[in-house]
């Protein structure tokens, strides 16, 4: 248990926090807090109650000039670029302890600002310290001389690994901290300079990371932090200073920024939507699936990208599983999201609240059987006005039906029957392809290497064998309507990278 979680419990009640409305006028550019100009304001919500606790600048076109002024300088003229790899994972590595100083603040702000129950976003620092530091010991990659000989003799090439230049940084408001992170760390250790943009729901726990980037003492203007709506990303992203764009968020959005960077020749990173499966093999332990079903299915109440939502069972353990996925999730705690024991939260959003209810409202309509949940929760303890929805588990799923297809982001999860007869696997892994997206997915089986087999075969970036969870090391991307490009790993880091080949004569 993190120091975010320790404190919870002894205050007994969210009214016993005494949690402070939190009004900030600034923006960081150019290594300080700096007043916006205008008056514009982003309120900032709780979710799980409806009230407003906070409100952060609407960044004017002259802010965001700044911001990018500021990164463009420290990147053609400052320091950054020029230390060695090894002097750049130094910072990194203080910027971790810094970060882990901070576990209960952004903690505590992370729940606030979307909801996400303690129970998960206490682990929120320890995550992205721990991404800092693994992209740091990368820095002996980076150092590396590639020499490469022509194939035919008579020269040799030498490869340069250079940063790329300006990035835009552009996060989601689902976990607003690590998917920030897994951009800065690769684009800082690569030598870049950036410009953040949280989403506009969730724009104060990236404050705090602000923060440790500043105590760590990475030099001014290689780390900007401006706050607004969906136009000032859209500015960003156009903005001719910029170098590269890294976005993580839903699939239309990403249509929107892979056009406008199309346009500008500009390299792009998306990370997008998914609707992914967990086909579940004749011999699965079910047992077993259930102990990781809510963090492999339902993580953050439905509302992370990478989860397996459609459940594929086996015609022949079609009821037993469904009984199991049932009672799992029925089980689980909503309510609090300040409470620890709390499994399920809010929606983050009343505009997701409502496009949720729409969805279970669909599946009803359709004919799907909800087996737990169905309908918008009923809590009060000063929650009446928060954006719950049951967790729902919805039964004999049809492929056409709209909560098989699209993504709901939401605590609902799809049970689809295929046939096994003979134990044939060929109509689930049909099932699972038979979708535009393709980020995450799972194998349940009691075989290893027949859950391997059938994994080889699923067309998606990710796929779990009986548990699933993203490693820090092992590139991390989605297929078609999930994305471009791929962070984590090494692939993350040139991701950040510009390349330059010289050529000369071999050595005598």
């Amino acid at each position: 248990m993190t120091a975010a979680t320790q404190h919870v419990p002894a205050l007994a009640a969210r009214a016993a926090l005494n949690l402070p409305y939190t009004h900030v006028d600034d923006i960081f550019i150019d290594g300080a807090w700096t007043p916006a100009h205008g008056t514009g304001r982003n309120p900032v919500t709780d979710p799980a109650t409806g009230e407003v606790w906070g409100s952060v600048p609407d960044a004017t076109p002259e802010d965001l000039d700044a911001a990018v002024g500021s990164a463009r300088r420290a990147f053609d003229d400052g320091e950054w670029p020029r230390l060695t790899p090894s002097e750049r994972a130094a910072y990194l590595l203080r910027v971790a302890e810094e970060v882990e100083k901070r576990a209960e603040e952004l903690s505590l702000t992370n729940t606030r600002e979307n909801g996400s129950p303690v129970s998960e976003s206490a682990g929120a620092a320890a995550n992205a310290a721990g991404i800092f530091r693994y992209f740091a010991t990368l820095a002996d990659y980076l150092e590396r001389e590639d020499v490469r000989a022509f194939p035919k003799g008579g020269g040799e090439s030498v490869v340069r690994r250079e940063p790329i230049g300006v990035c835009a940084l552009i996060a989601p408001w689902n976990f607003p901290i690590n998917l920030v992170v897994i951009k800065l760390a690769p684009a800082l250790l690569a030598g870049c300079t950036v410009v953040i943009k949280p989403a506009s729901p969730t724009p104060l726990s990236l404050r705090v990371i602000i923060d440790a980037v500043a105590a760590a003492g990475v030099p001014a203007g290689v780390v900007n932090l401006v706050t607004g709506s969906g136009r000032l990303g859209d500015s960003l992203v156009k903005h001719p200073a910029v170098d590269k764009v890294a976005f993580t968020g839903s699939t239309p959005v990403g249509r929107k920024i892979a056009a406008a960077c199309g346009e500008l020749l500009r390299p792009v990173t998306l990370e997008l939507g998914g609707k992914s499966s967990a086909i579940v093999l004749p011999d699965a332990d079910l047992d077993a699936m259930s102990e990781v079903l809510i963090r492999s299915s339902m993580r953050n109440t439905g509302q992370t990208c990478y989860i397996s939502t459609r459940i594929l069972a086996p015609a022949s353990r079609y009821e037993d599983v469904v009984d199991m996925v049932t009672r799992t999730i029925a089980a689980g705690k909503q309510g609090d999201p300040l409470d620890p024991g709390t499994v399920f939260g809010p929606c983050a959003t009343e505009s997701q609240y409502k496009t949720v209810l729409e969805y279970v409202e669909s599946g009803l309509a359709e004919g799907a059987r909800a087996t737990t949940g169905g309908r918008a929760a009923a809590l009060g303890a000063g929650l009446e006005g928060g954006y719950f929805v049951e967790p729902t588990v919805f039964a004999d799923v049809t492929p056409d039906m709209r909560i098989s297809r699209e993504e709901i982001f939401g605590p609902v999860i799809c049970i689809l029957k295929y046939d096994d007869a003979g134990g044939s696997v060929e109509e689930a892994v049909a099932l699972a392809n038979n979708t535009e997206f393709g980020l995450g997915g799972l194998v349940f089986g009691g075989d290893p290497e027949a859950a391997l087999a059938v994994a080889d075969r699923m067309d998606t970036g990710s796929v779990g064998i009986n548990f699933f969870a993203s490693n820090h090391a092992a590139p991390f991307g989605g297929r078609h309507d999930s994305g471009l490009g791929t962070e984590y790993g090494i692939e993350g880091l040139n991701a950040y990278l510009s390349y330059k080949s010289i050529h000369r004569r071999a050595k005598a």
